[in-house]
């Protein structure tokens, strides 16, 4: 289906554009992407391997992401401040992106969903399904953690992190993110990455989104008392080669959340390279299935 957009979303009425791919009737899976991603960055060929399974994928561009609202005139962030405490800077919280979340699902008509984050999307995701437990069916959050101090952090924006002078123009960008890609550790389809990177410069990429994203989980603190009280099936995926997040986030999301099934995936850093999607489309299949015979 076409790119669409929601108007006035949660109570921050914000405007969220979403595609919807699959069957309509078939079981509904919101796709969130991490910091600085877009809806764009789900590849192409995941989401085809999903429907493919059955499923009926949203995805969707986050606040401060591609043609959703961007908050270009709330203050820069300013993250190591925010890390030594001081939260002044932090424009939104996990909980309001999470309230985007919601409020997509009922400009949808969802009652319910089964979740899939990735990165900044894996907590925002585990957000939804503590505050809004009865519109989550499953969880799955993947290269993600609980924010748990004594975890190794995330390093902010994955592939999209910027060393040095942040890209100024298209060209910039693009070379920044097939550089980052090509450093990744994992076989990775760089002509894929050019691609998509030239589209999300076209949609909207912002650095500033992209931090104001990052501070959101600085000033949110750590999940893993309230994932400890979940009632939800989940599984978390982390790959084996995460250079990004490290792998010890996946496991204490997964030893955090009862039930909850852990799979590591080889030749999977912090990003979806066309040899994994079977193993992680079939995972994510699985579980969804599993949950609506139940």
């Amino acid at each position: 289906m076409a790119e669409e957009k929601a108007f006035d979303v949660g109570p921050a009425g914000i405007e969220v554009a979403y595609e919807r791919l699959g069957d309509p009737g078939a079981p509904p899976v919101l796709m969130i992407m991490g910091a600085g991603g877009q809806l764009i960055n789900w590849p192409d060929g995941l989401c085809a391997a999903l429907v493919g399974h059955g499923l009926h994928l949203i995805r969707f561009d986050n606040r401060d992401s591609g043609r959703s609202t961007h908050f270009d005139d709330a203050p820069e962030p300013d993250i190591p401040a925010a890390l030594a405490g001081d939260l002044s800077s932090v424009t939104y919280t996990l909980a309001d992106l999470a309230a985007d979340t919601i409020g997509l699902l009922d400009t949808l008509e969802l009652d319910s969903v089964h979740l899939v984050g990735a990165s900044l999307g894996g907590m925002i995701a585990q957000v939804v399904a503590i505050e809004h437990p009865d519109r989550v069916r499953t969880l799955t959050s993947i290269m993600s953690t609980t924010s748990d101090r004594m975890v190794p952090p995330a390093r902010p924006g994955g592939p999209q992190r910027v060393s040095g002078p942040a890209p100024t123009t298209r060209e910039l960008y693009v070379e920044r993110m097939v550089g980052g890609a090509g450093a990744n550790g994992v076989e990775t389809d760089l002509a894929a990455v050019r691609a998509v990177a030239e589209r999300a410069w076209d949609r909207g990429w912002s650095l500033s989104g992209m931090l104001r994203q990052a501070a959101s989980v600085i000033g949110s603190g750590d999940r893993t008392g309230r994932l400890r009280e979940l009632d939800v099936p989940a599984l978390v995926i982390h790959g084996a080669a995460d250079a990004t997040a490290d792998i010890a986030g996946g496991r204490s999301t997964a030893e955090a959340i009862p039930g909850a099934e852990f799979v590591v995936v080889e030749g999977m850093g912090h990003n979806f390279p066309p040899k994994v999607w079977p193993e992680v489309s079939a995972r994510i299949a699985a579980l969804v299935h599993r949950a609506e015979r139940a």
